[in-house]
């Protein structure tokens, strides 16, 4: 589509070569010798050149007038060299450029590109943060079922709050899309959303990568750097599987929900920051706190107001819906030709017990739509996984392993985990089932570490 440029100008000769210039180069214009004409023409154009000096409303009013009338209209003023402070005035007051009398075409064709190209920078801009806005309304988190709608009623109640929120379910039931709606409906929306994986940061990392640190702190921090939570002052923090964080941050966190106040590593001064806490774990906390891995007095810092969400096998009044959702979505984004699932295809969705829940619903789905390139997926070609195998049944008159107690039978295991992963007591830990905390409780207590277990000690 050619781009509008309204020209304001009662110098009749100028106002002429500028038209002749911009036709040229492929631009529509329209023209207006008058303040109170180019008013009238100024919200179909995507762009306006004035003069300040004009007969009647003066260039400057003439800016506050369009702003008034559509704040998105870019102005570009044109002015004599003797009333640049004017322009100054006029830049302030919202054009995004101004040009000296006399100026070249060559000038004149730089300005305007520069001021168009700005635009669309802010368009792009605003129709990527609507977007995102879209992303995270409840009618794009996909939920059906009564579970779901009581938790899209808590997000309305809880959102434009600064409660700290505990969110609790299953690895793939949605916790970071509802920790994001959550923010997205506050009034922090505009301020920066922080996500922090507390599995993904090795334990020896965590404090500088949350806390900050100064320069000389520690060997290689060869300069100052500000930690997660300052990178989101004034916005939200979403803590991802926060029973993974060793005790020592724990400490440090009931620190910034109490007193919202932290400091460096390797300083002293006190640092202040007004944020938002959304946590969200899939293990027990309430196992963690009997078990001595979890702090009681931040686990109720945390759990202001906890949401679980239920795995998708509790709800499976959504299957069918979040398929569409999923189809739908691939259409969009790669031009799929596949419109959506028989009931056949339903049925069995409806018969697949999902342990990954609805991230592994989306991961079939998407599967199935490469894969077959139907317009309809059919039970056929639902692209289930099948290859997790369920644990066997012992055999009849057996429980233990003969010969072991229960405590020989769990170290066995941990030192087996230990061994697969390496050492590594994070991987360890998910091969368990346990956060990693909790296999570090239990290998305290049975006198075993990483290095004993997986040599076979």
């Amino acid at each position: 589509m050619k781009r509008r440029i309204l020209i304001v100008e009662d110098e009749e000769k100028l106002s002429r070569v500028i038209e002749l210039q911009l036709v040229s180069a492929g631009f529509d214009v329209d023209k207006a010798g008058t303040g109170e004409e180019g008013l009238k023409l100024a919200d179909r154009a995507n762009l306006v050149l004035t003069d300040l000096r004009l007969p009647g409303m003066d260039g400057l009013e003439l800016l506050h007038a369009i702003h008034r009338q559509n704040s998105q209209v870019p102005v570009v003023v044109m002015t004599a060299y003797g009333t640049v402070e004017v322009a100054v005035e006029a830049m302030k007051a919202g054009a995004v450029d101004f040009l000296l009398k006399p100026f070249s075409l060559e000038h004149l064709m730089a300005v305007v590109g520069k001021a168009l190209e700005l635009t669309q920078l802010r368009d792009e801009n605003r129709e990527l943060k609507e977007e995102l806005g879209r992303r995270y309304q409840f009618d794009n988190i996909v939920g059906r079922s009564p579970a779901m709608q009581e938790i899209f009623g808590t997000i309305s109640r809880v959102a434009g709050s600064r409660a700290t929120v505990l969110l609790a379910g299953e690895s793939g039931v949605g916790k970071d899309l509802i920790a994001r709606a959550i923010h997205f409906h506050s009034n922090r929306r505009e301020r920066p959303f922080v996500k922090i994986n507390c599995t993904a940061i090795p334990e020896n990392l965590m404090e500088s990568e949350l806390f900050g640190y100064e320069k000389g702190a520690f060997t290689g921090a060869s300069t100052t750097k500000p930690g997660k939570f300052e990178q989101a002052d004034t916005g939200t923090v979403f803590l991802d599987e926060i029973g993974d964080v060793p005790p020592s941050i724990q400490v440090k966190l009931l620190r910034i929900l109490q007193e919202r106040e932290f400091e460096r590593l390797g300083s002293n001064k006190t640092r202040h920051i007004d944020v938002r806490i959304v946590a969200a774990t899939n293990a027990d906390l309430r196992q963690a706190l009997e078990q001595g891995t979890f702090r009681e007095d931040l686990y109720y810092r945390l759990n202001v107001v906890p949401i679980n969400i239920p795995p998708l096998r509790d709800r499976r009044e959504d299957i069918a819906y979040l398929a569409e959702h999923f189809v739908a979505k691939l259409a969009k984004e790669t031009g799929s030709e596949t419109r959506g699932v028989t009931p056949a295809g339903v049925e069995r969705l409806l018969g697949y017990h999902w342990p990954g829940n609805v991230r592994e619903l989306e991961n079939v789905i998407e599967r199935s739509v490469v894969l077959c390139g139907c317009v309809m997926l059919d039970a056929p070609d639902i692209r289930l996984d099948m290859s997790p195998q369920r644990p066997q049944p012992a055999a009849a008159g057996t429980f233990l392993p003969e010969g072991m107690t229960l405590d020989q039978y769990e170290q066995s295991i941990i030192r087996e985990a230990l061994k697969r992963a390496a050492g590594n007591k994070s991987q360890a830990a998910r091969l368990l089932g346990l956060t990693r905390n909790a296999l570090r409780y239990r290998l305290t207590q049975m006198g075993l570490d990483s290095a004993d277990a997986s040599n076979g000690a």
